[in-house]
């Protein structure tokens, strides 16, 4: 999963929040109404969908914080990189 979430074999309503997740991490400036709308579709209340945002925009964040700053990673956590 961590390595390519497509593979693992995720039901439909995660894979739609993790393509979500996706799109908001690598190209946030496109992201729409429709995307959101697309979560809905996949059985995503509003407060899910929410704290989904809130979750992948602080990690994207703190993950920037940490680069900006030159921090390394220890060698548990290479696997996420």
């Amino acid at each position: 999963m961590v390595r390519d979430w497509r593979t693992a074999g995720v039901k439909p309503p995660d894979a739609a929040l993790l393509e979500y997740a996706e799109k908001l991490t690598r190209t946030p400036a496109d992201m729409t109404a429709e995307d959101v709308q697309q979560l809905r579709d996949a059985g995503w209340d509003d407060t899910a969908i929410h704290d989904a945002v809130q979750i992948v925009s602080y990690f994207n964040y703190i993950n920037r914080v940490a680069d900006g700053l030159g921090v390394e990673m220890d060698e548990g956590s290479r696997v996420w990189g």
